[in-house]
């Protein structure tokens, strides 16, 4: 799922290219993708578009006469930018804008419709799309610490609620974890003062260095190979392989459709945290800490 760094990225190559430029058309492919009714999809074609923000993980749409479509990628959906016209896939596409200066295609990369489009009218009605998640680069460490401990989940659970923050999702939450060198099986509720600065400030760091990073890769053309997985990232996705900084394999829970990566030296002290799936088919069997995983080998 496109996450703050995405996301951002997103944004900023969109006010370039979209800024004051008029919306004519609108083509939609999939019935699924449109989850309002009104307003009608044609009052919004011919307004010009003023602006773009984030919301969470949603992008915003800013219209004249004040419209707005807001979409959310969900873990699979993407933009792409083409030219004026050009021909939206079938088997993934869903829909297509079109300007004077090219068309943005919205492609969902899976057979499970999750992607939306909200159409709407009025600043006032965005409020029921917003979350509430705190916002990281806007908050203090004391406004950090009182969202953090404000439900005792673990640490994992509390990042990627868009309830308690704003746009940290899966992969990230992992590699933000990893600065901080902290379990993802903490409880909030059980951290002490320390812990949660080097939290705030491994939130910090690692969403400006990869926003800074897909930023640079990006350059001016647009971001169309957006992925949860990238060869430079600490822990997430990187399942067996050495850590970059003690060289531990990285290890991994699994649960429903996403996976927590750390590594077992760095973040909880060589203990192996239990998957739900390995562990239980182990059961005696599955090792309790790092030496005893190795030992094995």
């Amino acid at each position: 799922m496109p996450e703050y760094p995405d996301i951002t990225v997103y944004i900023e190559r969109l006010e370039d290219l979209l800024k004051n430029q008029v919306l004519e058309k609108v083509r939609l492919l999939s019935p699924f993708f449109l989850r309002s009714v009104d307003p009608p999809v044609s009052s919004i074609e011919g307004l010009t578009l003023r602006h773009f923000r984030r919301m969470g993980k949603r992008i915003v749409f800013s219209l004249a006469d004040d419209y707005y479509l807001i979409i959310h990628l969900m873990i699979a959906g993407r933009l792409y930018w083409k030219k004026k016209g050009v021909a939206v896939p079938r088997k993934n596409g869903l829909a297509a804008f079109d300007f004077s200066n090219g068309s943005l295609l919205v492609i969902e990369h899976s057979t499970k419709k999750r992607a939306s489009l909200h159409i709407i009218h009025g600043a006032s009605s965005l409020e029921e799309f917003d979350p509430g998640g705190l916002e990281i680069f806007e908050a203090s460490l004391h406004e950090f610490r009182e969202r953090l401990v404000s439900e005792n989940h673990t640490l994992k659970r509390a990042l990627t609620d868009p309830r308690l923050f704003s746009g940290i999702g899966n992969a990230y939450s992992d590699e933000i974890l990893h600065r901080a060198r902290l379990s993802p099986l903490r409880l909030t509720q059980k951290m002490d003062d320390e812990q949660v600065e080097r939290l705030f400030d491994a939130a910090k760091t690692v969403l400006q260095e990869w926003t800074a990073r897909l930023r640079e890769e990006t350059g001016r053309g647009f971001p169309e190979k957006v992925t949860a997985f990238h060869e430079d990232m600490a822990v997430h996705g990187r399942y067996k392989k050495p850590c970059p900084v003690c060289n531990t394999q990285i290890q991994r829970i699994q649960y429903a459709e996403n996976e927590t990566d750390y590594c077992p030296r760095c973040q909880t002290g060589g203990k192996l945290l239990a998957d739900r799936v390995l562990s239980q088919l182990l059961k005696k069997d599955w090792p309790r800490a790092i030496e005893e995983l190795e030992g094995k080998k």
